[in-house]
This record gives C-alpha cells, structure tokens and sequence, in this order.
C-alpha cells in the first residue's frame, strides 16, 4: 500500500486562495449573520482549512445598520466597556449604538466569534462592513452569495 497518499496536506500562506464575498445584511438576524461571516472569515468552509492558517475569504458586508435583532436585545442587551479609570466603567445597548456607532454592532459581534489571538486579529482585518449599499471594493471583482448557500 502506497503510504505517500495517505499524507494530510496543510494550507501555508503561499498555497491559499483568497477570494471576495459581499453579503447583503439587510433583515439579517444578527448571531446567525455573524455566525457564517465568522465561518467565512475562518475558511471552514473550504476544503482545505488549516486552524493555525488565514485561509478564509475577504468579506464586504453591505447594509449593516439594517440588521435586525430579535426579542428584547434592542433595548436589554448592554456592551460593556471600561475607560481605564476607577469607576470608568460604562454601559450601552444596542439602540444607543446604533445611533453613536451604527458599524460597531456588527463588528462586535463577527468580532466575538473568531479566535481571541493574533490570527483572530488578522482575520478581522479581512471584514469590511458599511451602512449604505455601495462599497470601494469592485476592482477586486466580489462574489454575491446568499447566507443560506453556505
């Protein structure tokens, strides 16, 4: 038996392709919208998925301050965050965010889902979000996909 097929090949930054996905987030859950952006951004959806490897898509998420959040979370949900003062510590829910820092919501969120490290941060510098429909990135010739096609 020939053991040389047998062998597990591992992605490098050399032998990755990279491509461009743009998601329409209008009426998007936001945890199942970040979910699939995280999965996106991860490469798990590849073949060739390595866990220690940038091996995921740039994504271009269109649309985000139309984003919809179900129950109660508009109003009862709290971000939390910390001034580095004594008592510097502060509060706001989304509906406050939405209206200081429309973009924040989304990136938080796809943001909590990936790996809490140094890859985990280089993946984030593969998001790109905006509020209106249109986006800088056409040159590099994106892919719509749909979230249910994942």
């Amino acid at each position: 038996m020939d053991t040389l097929s047998y062998k597990t090949v591992s992605a490098n930054k050399a032998t990755v392709t990279k491509g461009w996905v743009v998601i329409d987030a209008t009426d998007q859950v936001l945890g199942r919208l970040s979910s699939r952006v995280a999965l996106i951004l991860r490469g798990k959806h590849k073949a060739n998925y390595t866990p220690h490897v940038d091996c995921g898509d740039n994504v271009i998420i269109l649309n985000a301050t139309k984003v919809r959040l179900t129950g109660k979370k508009l109003t009862d949900k709290v971000y939390v965050r910390h001034t580095g003062y004594p008592g510097g510590q502060r509060f706001r829910s989304p509906k406050e965010q939405f209206e200081i820092k429309p973009l924040a919501v989304v990136e938080h969120a796809i943001k909590g889902m990936l790996p809490k490290n140094r890859l985990g941060a280089e993946l984030f510098r593969n998001l790109f979000v905006y509020e209106g429909s249109e986006h800088p990135h056409q040159a590099q010739q994106p892919k719509e996909i749909k979230l249910t096609e994942i």
